[in-house]
C-alpha cells in the first residue's frame, strides 16, 4: 500500500511533456546548515533573559525550506526540474548593493563564532559563506535564465534578502539577494527590470537598493506595517520616476509601487491587487526581465502573518506573473525564495508555486485547501478595495470595478459579502459627511497619506482618466 501511495503522488495529472518550460531549480545542501538563531536559544535568544522559555525553534527555521525540497522530489515534480549549481557570489555583485562596511561586519562575525548582523539578522559561525552562497544562487539562477540554459528559475535560497539594506542585515536577512542579482543584470545590459514582492512583510531593503532607479521596477505586496514597523507605506512612491512610456501615454511614473494590504485579507484581495495594480502596472512599465520575491509567509497559517492565502493563491499569482513574463520579456522571470515560517504549509505553496512555472500538476493534494478556503471574508472586502483602488489612483493606473469581486476563479468561500453596487470615493456623488467620518477613522499616522490618494481619485473622477 505504501508502494501504491508513493507511485500514486509522484505521477503527473495535467501538463503536455512538449510544451513544458526548462526550469532551472537552485538549491544546495549549505543552505540548511544555515543557522539564524541557534538550536538551544531559538526564539528565546530574541528577548530579556526568563521571559521566553529557551527551546522553540527559531521562526526562519530550516525545515519549512527543506520540507519544500522533500515535496518537489517526492512529488514528482523534482525529476522536471533542471539543477543549477549556485556558487558564491563575487565581492563586485555585492558592493553593487552593500558598503564594505557591511561585508566586513558579517565576516568578523562570523569569523568569531555567529552573532547580529544587524537587526534581528543572526548567524553562527561560518554563516558569512552560506550568506554569499545564497546571494549567489541568485545571481547564478538569473544568469543561467539571461544565457537561455533555461527558461526561467526558482532559486530556494537561505537566508532570505529582501529586508536586508547596504549597511546591515535585518529580519533573517544578510545579504538582499534579489537585489545583488537584480544589479548583476544591469551589468550584463538588461535595462529595464521589475522586482514584485508578495512576500507579507514589505521588502524595505529592496525598496531602498532601488528607490533612485529609474530603470528598476519595485512592487511590494505586504501587510501594512508588518515588518519592518511603519514601512510600505501607499505614500512611498520613490524618488525618481520611469521616462518609459511604452505608448501608454502615461509619460514619467513612479517605480515604487507599495500596497499596504490590511490584515485579514485573502483572495479576493490579492487578486485585485493584480487585476488592478500588479499586471498594469508591469504592462506598462515593459520589463526586460522579472524578478520575484517568493516568500509564503501570506498564508494562513504562518505565526508572522494575520493573512489567508492558500496554495491555490500561490498558483495563481505565480502563474499570472508567468504569462505576464511570457509576454512582456520572452518568459525571462526568476523567483528567489524570501519568508515562509509554517514548516506544515509552505511546503504546498512552493510545491503550487513550482508546479505553475513547469506548466503541470502532481497528483500530490493540499490537506488543508478545503480548510483556508472555507474561511470567512476571502472574497474582496470594501476597506480592502479601497486600498487597492488608492494605490491604483496614485499611480495613474486604470481605476478597477468598484463592485467586490469573489477573488479568483474555481476558489470556493463561504459566508461573502455578495457583489453589490458601491459608490466608490471619486464618485462625485459620494456623502461628504460619510467620507469625513470615515477619514477620521484613519490612524493619525496615515490620515496625509489616505487624504492625498483621495484627492488624487477625486482628480482622476474630475478629469477623466489620467
Amino acid at each position: 500500500l505504501l508502494c501504491q501511495c508513493v507511485a500514486l503522488s509522484a505521477t503527473f495529472m495535467e501538463g503536455d511533456s512538449e510544451q513544458r518550460r526548462k526550469v532551472g531549480y537552485v538549491s544546495h545542501e549549505l543552505y540548511w546548515w544555515h543557522d539564524p538563531g541557534g538550536a538551544i536559544s531559538g526564539i528565546a535568544g530574541f528577548f530579556p533573559a526568563l521571559t521566553v522559555q529557551p527551546g522553540v525553534p527559531h521562526w526562519e527555521d530550516v525545515e519549512t525550506k527543506r520540507r519544500m525540497h522533500s515535496l518537489l522530489h517526492i512529488s514528482g515534480l523534482a525529476t522536471s526540474l533542471v539543477a543549477l549549481t549556485p556558487r558564491p557570489a563575487t565581492a563586485t555583485e555585492l558592493l553593487a548593493v552593500h558598503t564594505q562596511r557591511h561585508l566586513d561586519n558579517v565576516g568578523q562575525v562570523s569569523e568569531n563564532g555567529g552573532g547580529e548582523t544587524g537587526d534581528c539578522a543572526t548567524i553562527a559561525a561560518g554563516g558569512a559563506a552560506i550568506a554569499v552562497l545564497s546571494a549567489g544562487g541568485v545571481v547564478q539562477a538569473c544568469m543561467d535564465v539571461l544565457d537561455a540554459k533555461v527558461d526561467c528559475a526558482y532559486a530556494l535560497v537561505r537566508p532570505p534578502g529582501h529586508h536586508a539594506t547596504r549597511d546591515r542585515g535585518m529580519g533573517f536577512c544578510v545579504f538582499n539577494n534579489v537585489a545583488v542579482a537584480a544589479r548583476a543584470l544591469q551589468r550584463r545590459g538588461v535595462g529595464r527590470i521589475a522586482i514584485v514582492d508578495y512576500d507579507v512583510h514589505h521588502g524595505n531593503g529592496t525598496e531602498e537598493a532601488f528607490w533612485d532607479d529609474p530603470n528598476v521596477l519595485f512592487i511590494s505586496l505586504h501587510q501594512d506595517s508588518n515588518y519592518p514597523l511603519g514601512s510600505g507605506k501607499l505614500s512611498d512612491v520613490g524618488g525618481v520616476k520611469s521616462l518609459h512610456d511604452a505608448g501608454a501615454g502615461a509619460g514619467p511614473t513612479n517605480t515604487t509601487i507599495n500596497i499596504p494590504l490590511p490584515p485579514g485579507s485573502g483572495s479576493g484581495a490579492y487578486a485585485h491587487c493584480f487585476d488592478c495594480v500588479v499586471t498594469p502596472a508591469l504592462k506598462r512599465f515593459q520589463p526586460e526581465f522579472i524578478l520575484v520575491s517568493s516568500g509564503f509567509d501570506a498564508a494562513y497559517a504562518d505565526p508572522l502573518s494575520s493573512m489567508m492565502l492558500s496554495s491555490e493563491d500561490y498558483r495563481h499569482m505565480a502563474q499570472q506573473l508567468i504569462d505576464l513574463a511570457d509576454e512582456l520579456c520572452d518568459g525571462k522571470v526568476v523567483f528567489a525564495h524570501e519568508g515562509g515560517y509554517s514548516k506544515e504549509y509552505v511546503p504546498f505553496c512552493g510545491l503550487a508555486v513550482m508546479e505553475a512555472l513547469v506548466g503541470l500538476r502532481t497528483a500530490t493534494i493540499d490537506p488543508f485547501l478545503d480548510e483556508v478556503e472555507g474561511w470567512g471574508c476571502q472574497a474582496l472586502q470594501p476597506h480592502q478595495r479601497d486600498v487597492i483602488a488608492s494605490v491604483a489612483a496614485l499611480h495613474k493606473l486604470q481605476l478597477c470595478d468598484a463592485g467586490l469581486p469573489l477573488g479568483r476563479e474555481g476558489a470556493h468561500h463561504h459566508d461573502d459579502p455578495q457583489p453589490q453596487a458601491t459608490t466608490p470615493a471619486s464618485s462625485p456623488g459620494i456623502d461628504t459627511a460619510e467620507l469625513v467620518a470615515r477619514l477620521a477613522q484613519v490612524p493619525e499616522d496615515r490620515r496625509q497619506s489616505v487624504l492625498a490618494s483621495l484627492i488624487t481619485i477625486v482628480e482622476s473622477a474630475v478629469n477623466g482618466p489620467v
